[in-house]
């Protein structure tokens, strides 16, 4: 057949989309599969399913990252990978991560069904705990599996709840004996919804970003002094909720003034021993910077952390504060950059190039591989949340981008 007027089945890929959301559904129409809960281990049951039915060859390492590999005419040759993750935010959206697996899904039936041969190996993947908002820093499937991680820390992390990473996929059952180890990859393609304004904004249909923002996590624990709220003077109170408020603000007050060339955001906040009638004596909060600019980060993050010093000294609150991740900004490869941008503008649909202001796998992905992804419009600009949605035809016109990318690298030799 020619290869050139084949497209994906936008139908079979709406619904593979919709039977997944039913895995972890919120009252409000989101999804909430957090990284190796018992909705995770669904969703990955289903998709090992859907990966048997094509006789794909399974592989499951000690990450519990999941590979599909479909064989090609000479198997010696590297693969040509695409996927993303499963996994979702508390309360999150039915298309962050998951379009990017169906998406490759739906390639590899398509493929499938047409019974195309391709010179390499295909491997579709889904990345363990590509969120990060059970168990900190993100994306460590992928980032062990390229070395970015060492196994033994990730497996000792923690939730909130203090369950460890290594018995929680032991105890869903995914925790593989492949070593979660890389291998030469030919090209790695990953398919998202954009996740901002963008492209929606522009009427553009298909977005091809040179690459990711770095991006910093920092993990803030500030002391106080409890006590009880009627007798104790204001005077001379060490709250630390007080002074946690306090460099809150100094967060916001930083970023806004790089005149849009970088955002901060405090997440996530605990309060103790949260109680109306005792003056915190413990807070920990978080602090997201991101930006293109690795230098600009470092800078605004110094500029912080002097008002931090500051407060706490004002305020009698002593603080400490961690590292928890740091990721330099990430280009992907021009040439499959281009080869999206193309594509798209070959199948008729209209196309830009940007920069991803989120991390994905593809990040970790592009320090051993030639890298690309492709995004599709995020009406409104919403994710992370419940309403975060993205028009069918639009995942269809991605996936039919991924379709000709894929095979395009597939059967060079």
């Amino acid at each position: 057949m020619d290869i050139k007027n084949l497209r994906i089945n936008g139908r079979r890929l709406q619904d593979a989309m919709e039977e997944m959301a039913r895995i972890g559904k919120t009252p409000a129409g989101g999804v909430q599969r957090l990284t190796l809960s018992d909705e995770d281990r669904q969703a990955r049951d289903l998709f090992v399913k859907w990966l048997r039915e094509m006789d794909l060859a399974i592989m499951i390492d000690e990450m519990g990252n999941i590979f599909g590999k479909r064989p090609g005419k000479n198997n010696d040759l590297s693969p040509v990978m695409a996927g993303s993750h499963i996994d979702s935010q508390p309360k999150g959206g039915r298309f962050d991560g998951i379009l990017g697996v169906m998406g490759a899904l739906e390639v590899l039936r398509t493929i499938h069904d047409n019974t195309i041969e391709t010179e390499r190996p295909i491997i579709i993947v889904d990345w363990t705990n590509e969120e990060g908002s059970r168990f900190a820093p993100a994306v460590l499937g992928s980032g062990v599996w390229t070395g970015t991680w060492e196994k033994d820390w990730v497996y000792s992390r923690t939730d909130i709840h203090g369950k460890r990473f290594g018995e929680e996929l032991e105890r869903i059952g995914y925790r593989g004996r492949l070593p979660a180890k890389k291998w030469p990859v030919h090209a790695y393609y990953e398919y998202h919804i954009e996740q901002g304004p963008v492209l929606e904004r522009e009427g553009k249909v298909i977005g091809a970003p040179k690459g990711i923002v770095c991006i910093h996590w920092y993990d803030v624990y500030v002391k106080g002094t409890a006590n009880q709220v009627g007798p104790t003077p204001m005077e001379g109170r060490n709250d630390a909720l007080c002074a946690s408020a306090e460099m809150i603000l100094k967060v916001n007050e930083t970023a806004t003034k790089t005149d849009g060339n970088l955002v901060a955001t405090v997440g996530e906040i605990h309060n103790s021993p949260n109680s109306r009638n005792i003056i915190p004596d413990k807070v920990h909060f978080t602090v997201d910077i991101r930006s293109w600019d690795d230098e600009l980060v470092i800078r605004a993050w110094d500029e912080m952390r002097k008002g931090f010093d500051a407060i706490a000294e004002q305020r009698g609150c002593p603080i400490r504060i961690e590292e928890t991740w740091k990721v330099k900004h990430t280009p992907f490869d021009e040439k499959l950059v281009k080869r999206v941008l193309e594509t798209a503008q070959q199948l008729g649909y209209p196309n830009r190039p940007m920069v991803s202001g989120a991390g994905h796998d593809a990040g970790y992905l592009s320090m051993v591989a030639p890298t690309a992804m492709i995004f599709v419009p995020s009406i409104g600009g919403r994710s992370h949340v419940e309403v975060e949605n993205t028009s069918w035809e639009d995942c269809e016109a991605g996936a039919n981008v991924l379709l000709h990318c894929i095979l395009q690298s597939a059967l060079e030799k």
